[in-house]
């Protein structure tokens, strides 16, 4: 059974950085693809970024191009999102998604990710 573990979320001010973690126990990500997604209050879950394990291949969307960064750890079971130049807009609890399969491409899809975690909250204020 595999669980999802979120950490690092917190304060910081407009222009900050901050660095999520999200980490596995009980299966290997060797073969899946993670997802990191964000949900601010009053609005769906948004797809913001994601890794294909085996390669570290990643994608993002536009609105975090150049300022979110997906890397993971040698061991292959903690994967990081590195935020930067955080902006108000950004507000909002945070979840890695696993999608244990092989795909070309990492879905955008909220439905095809079958592992959660329980987010952590990130808040952009001055």
């Amino acid at each position: 059974q595999l669980r999802l573990v979120e950490s690092g979320g917190g304060l910081v001010q407009p222009g900050g950085s901050l660095r999520l973690s999200c980490a596995a126990s009980g299966g290997t990500l060797i073969n899946s693809d993670i997802g990191w997604f964000r949900q601010a209050p009053g609005k769906e879950r948004e797809y913001i970024s994601c890794m294909k394990v085996y390669s570290g291949r990643t994608s993002e969307v536009q609105s975090v191009k150049g300022r979110f960064t997906m890397s993971t750890d040698n061991n292959k079971n903690t994967v990081y999102l590195q935020m930067s130049s955080l902006e108000p807009e950004d507000t909002a609890v945070y979840y890695c998604a696993v999608e244990p399969m092989f795909r070309e491409t990492c879905s955008p899809n909220v439905q095809d990710y079958p592992y959660w975690g329980q987010g952590t909250q990130v808040t952009v204020s001055s």
